[in-house]
């Protein structure tokens, strides 16, 4: 799943074991539902009729995607909130501005992700930010400077694959380009999240979590998971600087246990599963007017 599925998820979980009763509602049969299914929430098809038709018997309806930000805004009979992931710029197109218009209220998945919204002229009391959060559940490893350098395995040219592959031609060191973080950061050296555009960074959180330093591009919302040399390193996207920080990473372990530590309090202090919980009820408490504002 990506992160945004597993998001959805991990939400799921925690609002049942808060005693919510939770729909989901899927585009198409896949990993997010089948996972969904198993864990016994009922599942249905994310169509324009099932929205009508499933909303009304909600409290709120929460859409965790663009097309189901539209379908919430044609079908929904109840209020709405919609999560915005995404660090690119909301388009600005009379349709997609009525849109926008339509929500309860925006969860957004970091400050530089509001800041995007505020700039089509939402309103900054009706944006809350809701950080992702990392499973409780996360297997733990032992970082080692001779294990693996580990990548996200993407073709998708905003997240800077290339740069990778030029920068492990540069320093020599092959990469391991992972389709799947948690077996492939056993053990692993280093984590290196390169990319040009960013709304926060779940894979860098889940790294972090693991107990795996962190080197990550200096964008968007990735510059909220960590401080730099404290708790992760950011670099520019510049093929030689990459490379050079993960030698530096790799070659001096007492800043690699350094980096572990301060990543691990950072994630207690932000990350967990109940912040995303408390953050994401006090969300929905404001939009159903249960509360006057909700915090940050």
């Amino acid at each position: 799943m990506r992160g945004g599925q597993r998001q959805v998820l991990l939400l799921l979980q925690a609002l049942r074991q808060a005693g919510h009763e939770c729909t989901l509602l899927a585009a198409k049969p896949g990993l997010l539902s089948n996972a969904a299914m198993q864990l016994k929430f009922p599942v249905h098809p994310a169509d324009a009729a099932q929205v009508w038709r499933l909303s009304l018997s909600a409290d709120l309806v929460h859409a965790h995607d663009a097309r189901s930000h539209t379908l919430a805004a044609i079908s929904s009979r109840r209020k709405f909130v919609v999560s915005r992931r995404v660090a690119f710029p909301v388009r600005r197109s009379v349709a997609s501005l009525w849109k926008y218009q339509r929500p309860a209220r925006f969860l957004a998945v970091s400050r530089f992700v509001a800041h995007e919204l505020e700039t089509v002229g939402l309103r900054h009391e009706k944006i809350d930010v809701v950080y992702d959060a990392v499973s409780d559940n996360v297997p733990l490893t032992h970082s080692s400077p001779q294990g693996p350098i580990v990548a996200l395995a993407t073709r998708d040219r905003q997240k800077g694959r290339e740069l990778m592959e030029n920068a492990s031609a540069i320093g020599g060191f092959p990469v391991v380009f992972s389709n799947d973080l948690e077996v492939d950061l056993i053990g692993a050296s280093v984590f290196v999240y390169i990319t040009r555009s960013e709304g926060l960074g779940s894979a860098a959180l889940l790294a972090m979590a693991m107990g795996v330093p962190v080197i990550a591009s200096c964008v968007g919302g990735l510059t909220e998971v960590f401080e730099d040399e404290t708790s992760g390193i950011f670099v520019q996207n510049e093929p030689s600087e990459i490379a050079r920080q993960v030698q530096r990473v790799r070659g001096d372990s007492a800043l690699a246990r350094r980096l572990i530590e301060a990543a691990k309090i950072r994630i207690a202090e932000s990350f967990t599963v109940h912040h995303l919980l408390e953050r994401t009820l006090r969300s929905y408490r404001t939009a159903l007017c249960l509360e006057s504002s909700a915090g940050q």
